[in-house]
């Protein structure tokens, strides 16, 4: 049960709802329940503090081959029995189609993880302020070129959800999330530059204040001094968090319903080789170090690793129960949905890319001239998902001889996501679970061009 909530069973709720199925007809039910609460702080005062409780559910029937959907921000019987009505209703508008239909059990059991961490009822929201404010504090003291934050936050989350069908799917998880997040401000003269440094865990003990001081102490005062760099193609070394970014930008593209769809870079090139042998990339949700792990998928299902891409060559995709229906294969138990009001797709949830044998320093070492790329801006609007194009603005430090150097700014890295793929030169052995769909490891990739001045 997610702690300071009622003592309703969720699972109870779902079959009830079950319950009420008419012949012929297929019903499905994600209920969910949980605490967020988030904290704000700047100068050294509580800018902003919100605890809010949700609980809700989702309804899906099928029949005919036509779905219908329908929610509410209850739990109330009565009012979810007349969710289950417009779901009904709904589904009459709808054409039909031959594969939709509801996950069926496929003896795969959930793997046992430990995604919830006890003891947040102890966990009070005066220590949550006190945390805030100490890791502005300490951000500030780190370092004599760090006069401001832009800000300092921490939030915290508690879900419970449970997906229960008429086909014999039975379903459930609970997971606790925290983060705490500190954004410097170094000066020396004219020139300002900013940098953010985060931890996150399962449990409010696992926060370190000081480790994100120093973090983002450490990246604002790197790039003072920073300069427009000449234009060059060079190796781009990517941090663990640009890493991340990479893979959560191609992370569509595995998307079944996206290559059915011609919306993916992957369409048409299962069997391929697309990057070096040492190139191996999985969808791991069973890994409980992953911020997107969990035991069960969108539908109900077991989760489980999916290789995508093997010694280079790209194997596999990502499937919900429909997509596999559609081409006569398995589902991946890849169903996402943006909580019990979204509907079903399809997608990635813990990208991991295999480790390689160098640490993060020999990679830099072994680069004549490159740029360790530490930021990129306009990921959303300079880059095409579908044809790969990229072109976004860089942050860094320049790689001379094995050395890092001149720090830089306002330049821009542009190539193309395959491309990127085929010319990857090194992984690092440094994976590093983050905020996102995808872990990050130092990565290098040769021939990008760096426009500046």
């Amino acid at each position: 049960m997610v702690e300071h909530n009622n003592d309703v069973s969720l699972m109870h709720v779902a079959e009830s709802l079950l319950t009420q199925a008419r012949r012929g007809e297929q019903i499905e039910i994600y209920a969910a329940r949980g605490i967020d609460t988030e904290v704000a702080v700047f100068d050294g005062e509580v800018e902003s503090f919100s605890s809010a409780r949700s609980h809700g559910a989702g309804i899906r029937v099928i029949t005919g081959g036509r779905l219908g959907f329908a929610y509410a921000a209850s739990l109330d019987p009565g009012e979810l029995n007349a969710v289950l009505a417009r779901a009904r209703e709904n589904a009459v508008f709808v054409e039909p189609d031959d594969a939709v239909g509801l996950a069926e059990p496929d003896g795969v059991v959930p793997v046992d993880m430990e995604l919830y961490a006890a003891g947040w009822h102890e966990v009070t929201d005066e220590q949550r302020v006190a945390l805030a404010l100490r890791v502005e504090h300490a951000t500030k003291s780190r370092h004599p070129k760090v006069t401001a934050t832009l800000g300092c936050s921490y939030d915290d989350s508690i879900v419970e959800t449970v997906v229960a069908s008429t086909t014999g799917v039975r379903g459930q998880t609970q997971r606790s999330r925290c983060s705490l997040v500190a954004q410097a401000v170094a000066r020396d003269g004219d020139d300002t530059q900013t940098g953010y440094g985060y931890s996150v865990g399962r449990h409010f003990d696992e926060l370190d204040a000081q480790h994100v001081a120093t973090d983002a102490a450490v990246r604002a005062t790197r790039l003072l001094g920073a300069k427009q760099p000449h234009s060059a193609v060079v190796t781009a070394v990517f941090e663990p968090r640009m890493t991340s970014a990479f893979l959560s930008l191609i992370a569509s593209g595995f998307s079944a319903e996206a290559v059915r769809k011609g919306r993916s870079l992957f369409v048409g090139r299962e069997g391929e080789q697309l990057a070096p042998s040492e190139f191996t990339l999985v969808e791991d949700p069973t890994d409980a170090r992953a911020y997107g792990a969990s035991r069960i998928d969108s539908e109900g299902l077991a989760t489980r690793v999916v290789s995508l891409i093997d010694k280079g060559v790209l194997v596999g995709l990502l499937h919900n129960s429909t997509t596999a229906r559609r081409v006569g294969v398995a589902s991946t138990a890849s169903a996402t949905r943006g909580g019990y009001s979204g509907r079903v797709g399809v997608g990635a949830r813990a990208l991991a890319l295999s480790a390689g044998p160098s640490s993060a320093a020999e990679v830099v070492a072994s680069i004549d001239r490159g740029v360790l790329v530490t930021s990129m801006m306009g990921l959303h609007s300079g880059v095409n998902p579908v044809s790969g194009d990229f072109s976004v603005g860089i942050e860094g430090l320049l790689i001379t001889d094995g050395e890092l150097g001149q720090p830089i700014r306002e330049a821009t890295m542009a190539s193309s996501l395959l491309r990127m793929l085929s010319n990857v030169t090194a992984i690092g052995a440094d994976l590093e679970w983050l905020p996102a769909n995808a872990a990050g490891q130092t990565l290098a990739v040769a021939d990008v061009t760096m426009s500046g001045r």
